[in-house]
């Protein structure tokens, strides 16, 4: 009986097989038989209606106009009102990809491969307490509650405290628990009401008075109030209304002269922090400049055109602020000929991506560089999959995203300071084929620039100068 069984189980099974089989010939055939019909026909009809009602023409209409336009266009019938666009500008700015470093060899020499490089950065040397920091990188504004969850600013306050440099509260609410984990921390002054109790500005490593900011200028940002819901309105003590509105202006400084004063009473407060001035590059960034020169601040932190935000209006992102490279040459040198370059920190944000950005960045004058897009995808890493490919990743970063409770705040922070230390490493790297021992030491005359563009905007001599060398003495 039992060999009847299995017998008889065999010869099904083989029977499934063999059924199995002969069915995924046929469906391919036939598959392959009505995918040919399908693209025979299309063609067939692409290639004879009339353009008016040709298929074809959404592919012309495509190729002259961006298909993210388009979208937008369409979000725009769809809302009747200002988009807001996460992240920042898809336009293609002039950047730090037109100048290439020179390599040290024979007339200089490369740095011993053994030697240590000095990564270290003072914001407000001149300041009563100025900030030390391990590395020239810096986590850029993020706010909690009108930007990111809780576990998105403690993972960031975990994995810059790892590397020995500071976070930034951005607009948000003041969160203790950021505080507590970050190891230094610049308090973001914005022109919102919210969290500036004299107990809380105390708590500050620097102070940064935000003016304007690259993605959003010097505009004032709505929120609906259903995105605040939570520890967030909370913490900052918002009334139930339906938007909650961050001025364009601060109430103290309604003509430029009153930003002395500003800088003047949050120095006295928190006993000698740096205290700094968070800017927009616009075309007037030399007048910008002096304003804050006057008002003595300890550090500028100056944000080009491809700046993020959390969300901003398309024609913010697209059509304010000047490219961060055009900014940076331009402060450096107005720095330079005011003879403040040595006592005031310049920090750059806005579109740095790579460790050679951020270098270059350096090389021409900047002190320090503020990282931020390119941090939120570095710290999401592998956790990303949690969310797509139906939702986009800052469902996981965003205050107010569906998938926020998912983040691993702890996995988080270790893969932003491993974000770090990879950049870190290969600008050493670098600094090392320089010939440097300092990212101090590195300079313009490490630099050419490969077009004219760039060679102009940087004061970077083209690749194809010669530079003759000295005649031997």
């Amino acid at each position: 009986m039992m060999a009847d069984w299995m017998t008889t189980w065999i010869g099904a099974s083989i029977g499934a097989f063999l059924a199995l089989v002969l069915l995924s010939i046929i469906a391919f055939f036939f598959a392959r038989r009505f995918a040919s019909w399908a693209v025979g026909r299309f063609t067939t009809i692409v290639m004879n209606d009339r353009y008016p009602e040709n298929s074809w023409e959404m592919v012309s209409a495509l190729t002259r106009v961006s298909p993210y336009k388009v979208l937008e266009n369409s979000l725009r019938v769809a809302e009747g009102t200002t988009i807001d666009r996460p992240f920042g500008s898809p336009r293609k700015f002039l950047d730090y990809d037109g100048l290439l470093f020179s390599p040290a060899q024979l007339s200089v020499l490369p740095a011993p491969e053994y030697a240590e490089v000095d990564m270290r950065l003072t914001i407000g040397p001149m300041a009563k307490k100025p900030l030390h920091l391990e590395i020239p990188l810096l986590a850029g504004a993020i706010g909690f509650g009108v930007g990111v969850s809780e576990k998105t600013k403690i993972a960031i306050a975990k994995g810059t405290a790892a590397v020995g440099t500071v976070t930034n509260t951005g607009e948000g609410g003041f969160l203790p628990e950021e505080r507590n984990n970050a190891k230094y921390l610049i308090y973001q002054y914005h022109t919102a009401t919210w969290t500036k109790d004299p107990e809380i500005l105390k708590q500050a490593d620097a102070i940064e008075i935000r003016m304007g900011q690259g993605a959003n200028a010097g505009a004032a940002t709505y929120i609906p109030m259903q995105e605040m819901r939570g520890k967030a309105s909370q913490l900052m003590q918002l009334p139930d209304q339906e938007y909650i509105v961050i001025p364009s202006r601060h109430q103290e400084i309604q003509k430029p002269q009153d930003l002395r004063k500003l800088v003047d009473q949050l120095r006295e407060l928190t006993g000698g922090v740096p205290i700094g001035v968070k800017l927009c590059a616009s075309g007037k960034v030399e007048a910008d400049l002096e304003v804050a020169i006057q008002a003595g601040v300890d550090f500028i932190s100056m944000d080009g055109g491809q700046g993020g935000y959390k969300g901003s209006a398309p024609i913010l992102q697209d059509d304010f602020g000047l490219p961060t490279i055009y900014a940076v040459s331009r402060a450096v040198r107005y720095l330079q000929q005011r003879g403040v370059k040595d006592s005031i920190t310049l920090l750059s944000g806005g579109g740095y991506y790579t460790p050679s950005h951020c270098l270059k960045a350096l090389a021409l004058g900047v002190d320090g560089v503020y990282l931020g897009t390119a941090l939120l995808w570095g710290m999401t890493h592998d956790q990303v999959t949690k969310a797509i490919p139906w939702e986009p990743p800052t469902q996981l970063l965003f205050y107010s995203g569906r998938f926020q409770h998912e983040f691993d705040e702890q996995e988080a922070a270790q893969y932003l300071a491993r974000f770090f230390s990879a950049f870190i490493d290969e600008m050493r790297i670098a600094t090392l084929a320089l010939g440097k021992t300092s990212v101090r030491q590195v300079g313009v005359e490490d630099l050419v620039a490969l077009d004219s563009l760039t060679s102009q905007v940087t004061n970077i001599p083209l690749a194809y100068t010669p530079r003759l060398p000295r005649s031997p003495s």
